[in-house]
């Protein structure tokens, strides 16, 4: 077997290689380049998915970043446990082709609980008195504390909302050269966001995410010349390309307008009560599955949907087979957005009655993603002045709400979701090894064959 790392760069495109990064500018010259042809959704933990096991949704069943559990009547995202994807990984089918194998994820998704030798990835700590620490959880254990007494705390406010910077990015290449040092993995994984952010926040204009970019680039080019030194094979990979957009789209408020919606009151605040609701949306930036208790309303659900400014098309059954959906976690429908849109997951008419966690970094609470965390409330006179009071309020013991985020869904600039209509748009895969690709343009499916390629691992019926 061949040592290899594989840098997952979030956002990166074609369009965007240039003037602002040299290093991965100056590695697609010395090697190949290939399209990764889009999927929908086009969303991490999906696309991640599909990427470790050449398979769709359909077989591997992470349908989106978040779904709704029928069982429990709950919508979760960002849900960690390596058990919810139901297919094979590469790791396994290298380990079962030679036993001497060793693989380390560093904060590639559905990280916790796998079957890798190694593992670093988020997990902060929840003390009762409602306070949210920056941690990590590792395996083994001991590795937690070790790379954390090597490279302090891990940035955990860096890595998402409004602080988010190439703090917490830098962060985690530096635990996968730390890994590498005193384990010597076979494949190592490394997951690099900080450019999703700025693409967010301003769209995919070259000029506004310049900083971002050098950023970046600069830390991938150090991680290519440290594996490179120690005789790895290096790909890098993106996930989705962002698009730029001017209309959120707010199904649930429709859903709700119409009676579809049922919703609690809980001190004065509105909360969406997915298990008593007729239909609701699961937004998740350019698409959303949308649960239907009974079945038939669904045509009257999905001509609603249809009509709705902002929403290009509805999948039925047939839609989701299309589209390798067609899984028991998928929405009865699932709605695209237009490419200037994207959905929000808002289900109240009055911002006064919103939930609590509607103005907070609250990823696991909200029944949808929302990219507008990435922004502080610009009706906030001195947003620092309020951050720092809150946090001392809570290292005082007491319980304080850290509500500094916007509920102006129009700050957005920035999403994805939908499959990429354009390769210098698109997602790529960058490598030295031209060999090792058999085609400039490659299936997210394919992505699969092609790490186990550079770890010189068969290609067989396990994909």
């Amino acid at each position: 077997m061949h040592k290899t790392v594989v840098i997952c760069v979030v956002g990166l495109t074609p369009d965007l290689l240039g003037e602002y990064t040299p290093r991965l500018s100056a590695f697609v010259r010395a090697g190949a380049r290939a399209a990764v042809t889009g999927m929908t959704p086009a969303v991490t933990s999906t696309v991640q998915s599909t990427y470790l096991t050449g398979v769709m949704p359909s077989v591997h069943g992470v349908v989106a970043n978040g779904w709704y559990h029928q069982d429990t009547a709950e919508i979760r995202f960002w849900q960690q446990s390596n058990r919810l994807v139901q297919a094979p990984k590469v790791w396994e089918i290298a380990r079962a082709a030679n036993p001497d194998f060793s693989c380390a994820n560093l904060f590639w998704w559905f990280n916790m609980y796998s079957s890798v030798d190694y593992a670093v990835t988020p997990r902060p700590m929840y003390p009762a008195d409602g306070r949210k620490l920056p941690d990590v959880h590792s395996h083994p254990g001991g590795l937690r504390h070790a790379v954390q007494a090597e490279l302090g705390q891990f940035p955990l406010f860096r890595f998402w909302g409004p602080a988010s910077s190439i703090e917490s990015s830098r962060w985690i290449a530096e635990s996968a050269k730390f890994v590498e040092r005193r384990h010597d993995p076979t494949l190592s994984l490394v997951y690099l966001p900080h450019l999703d952010y700025g693409l967010q926040l301003h769209g995919p204009d070259v000029a506004k995410v310049a900083a971002d970019l050098r950023a970046v680039d600069e830390v991938c080019g150090d991680l290519i010349d440290f594996f490179e030194e120690r005789d790895a094979r290096v790909v890098i990979v993106s996930e989705y390309g962002i698009t730029p957009v001017s209309r959120p789209v707010h199904l649930n408020r429709e859903l709700r307008r119409h009676g579809f919606i049922t919703i609690r009151e809980e001190l004065g605040r509105e909360l969406l009560d997915a298990g008593a609701s007729r239909a609701f949306a699961v937004a998740d930036h350019q698409v959303a599955h949308v649960y239907v208790a009974d079945h038939d309303d669904v045509p009257a659900v999905r001509a609603l949907l249809e009509s709705l400014p902002g929403v290009e098309a509805v999948l039925d059954a047939d839609g989701k087979r299309e589209h390798g959906l067609d899984h028991p976690r998928s929405g009865d429908l699932v709605a695209i957005s237009e490419r200037d849109a994207w959905f929000t997951y808002y289900f109240w008419f009055d911002d006064e009655r919103a939930p609590d966690y509607a103005r907070t970094v609250d990823i696991h609470r909200k029944p949808g993603y929302d990219p507008v965390e990435l922004f502080l409330d610009p009706a906030l006179r001195v947003p620092k002045l309020k951050i720092a009071a809150t946090l001392a309020k809570r290292k005082a013991g007491l319980r304080s709400l850290l509500d500094v985020i916007p509920l102006d869904a129009s700050l957005v600039r920035g999403s994805h979701g939908r499959a990429a209509e354009d390769a210098p748009h698109g997602p790529l895969l960058l490598t030295r090894h031209s060999g090792l690709l058999d085609s400039d343009r490659i299936a997210p499916t394919d992505v699969a064959g092609v790490i186990l390629r550079h770890l010189n691992t068969p290609v067989g019926a396990a994909l």
